[in-house]
């Protein structure tokens, strides 16, 4: 305990000043003031009257002397010891030249030392370095024990009034400091589970992207090229009409899952790269080559309105402020949003609307009830996954998503997205504003 350091000691006296204030320290210490000077006043009344010129209650206004310092004690600690030592040795002093000057010949207690010095003792503790604080004590306990004549009644009582509040209080100090190096190291281990899990997430996350990459993109671009080929080698219009769709829609794809192969690989440190978009990709003379523009989501909205399905777009804003990344991913929450409803709301009118602001962008798709029965082989055809899969791709690019019923039997997804995948620095910033 003795290997407490000035820093220590500083800090719980910054722990006492924060906890405390000065109205309530300044109540504290007065009760104990009252409650040590009654306690003085008792024990002078029911002991003789010292003797001299110094006048019948002398032993009294000296214990009150210091019972009044101790209004000070939160501030100038020493000084209040100094005085308390002061009396001390003065009593002591006078008792061995002129026995009863300061202090009653039989006195009803023993201690020599003030009274109150065990709480003067807590506070030099708490408030001072050790090699201020255990200086003074020892001072203190050598006074009050008098080992130059050693007692059964007054050694005892000057060692517990002494040394036993300030080892009390180490003690419990070291409790402290025991129980904080506890807390602090279960915290460290539950930091240090959660960046496992962390880890562990992004190693599943981009073992799924590698084997999406590898099996999903090969067949896609031996499908794209089969149907550029079928387009170039078909004298028939309506086969070449179809299998230029046919290239065009898995083109689509395949940027599509470029772009969430991305996201799923994508760590804290090369995030930064996505906030401008996919890199510049290279034409067949090796130029760069301008990445196609993000899906619009106008085009979902018509295309299920040609398929009879009533759908109602609400459009504000400049789309054009906002990452390709974050662009495809308003376009998927609409595409799957209104998936669901074809699906599960026969009959029942959709509003899209799309909030496009600097900062990010707002979605809302809802849909009224269902009108009939839904088809059972369409309601069927899906995995069940597919707003988890969407929340979590929203939650990848920093955004947020619910889903769920309206009051009146409906369906309703909304989400909000930043303007561009936000990386840890940005993360930061904003967590610290």
């Amino acid at each position: 305990m003795s290997d407490v350091t000035p820093g220590t000691r500083t800090t719980l006296r910054e722990q006492l000043g924060t906890r405390a204030g000065p109205k309530h320290e300044l109540a504290t210490l007065l009760s104990l003031a009252v409650i040590f000077g009654a306690l003085d006043v008792v024990i002078s009344v029911n002991s003789q009257p010292t003797t001299g010129w110094a006048g019948p209650r002398a032993d009294l206004v000296l214990q009150l002397l210091v019972d009044v310092s101790v209004l000070g004690l939160r501030r100038f600690p020493k000084t209040v010891t100094g005085i308390a030592l002061a009396v001390a040795f003065v009593t002591v002093l006078a008792d061995g030249l002129a026995p009863g000057l300061l202090s009653p010949e039989n006195p009803a207690s023993p201690l020599i030392l003030p009274r109150v010095t065990s709480v003067i003792v807590i506070f030099l503790v708490r408030l001072e370095s050790p090699r201020v604080a255990f200086p003074l004590i020892g001072a203190l306990a050598i006074i009050g024990s008098e080992p130059w004549a050693p007692s059964w009644t007054i050694t005892p009582v000057g060692l517990l009034s002494t040394i036993g509040p300030a080892a009390v209080v180490l003690y419990l100090d070291a409790r402290k400091q025991l129980l904080q190096e506890l807390r602090d190291r279960a915290e460290r281990a539950e930091r240090e589970t959660h960046l496992l899990a962390e880890q562990a997430r992004f190693e599943e996350r981009r073992r799924l992207a590698a084997e999406m990459h590898d099996v999903l993109t090969h067949g896609l671009s031996l499908m794209v090229l089969h149907a550029g080929a079928l387009g170039i080698s078909s004298k028939e219009p309506d086969v070449r009409k179809a299998a230029e769709e046919i290239r065009a829609r898995g083109a689509m794809a395949l940027d599509e899952l470029r772009d969430l192969v991305g996201v799923l690989n994508t760590t804290s440190a090369d995030i930064s790269e996505r906030m401008t978009g996919p890199s510049p990709r290279l034409g067949s003379a090796g130029a760069p080559k301008e990445p196609p523009p993000p899906p619009d989501p106008a085009t979902l909205v018509a295309e299920s309105v040609a398929a009879g399905i009533p759908v109602e777009l609400d459009v504000e804003g400049e789309r054009s402020q906002m990452s390709p990344t974050i662009a495809r991913t308003v376009h998927r929450i609409v595409q799957e949003a209104l998936t669901n409803a074809r699906k599960h709301a026969a009959g029942a009118e959709i509003r899209v609307e799309l909030r496009y602001r600097p900062d990010g962008v707002g979605i809302r798709v809802v849909n009224t009830p269902p009108r009939r029965q839904p088809d059972e082989v369409l309601a069927g055809s899906g995995s069940g996954l597919g707003l988890s899969s969407l929340r979590h791709r929203v939650e990848l690019v920093g955004g947020t998503l619910q889903a769920g019923p309206t009051p009146d039997g409906g369906f309703r997804i909304a989400a909000d997205l930043p303007a561009y995948v936000p990386t840890t620095e940005t993360r930061q910033k904003s967590a610290h504003r």
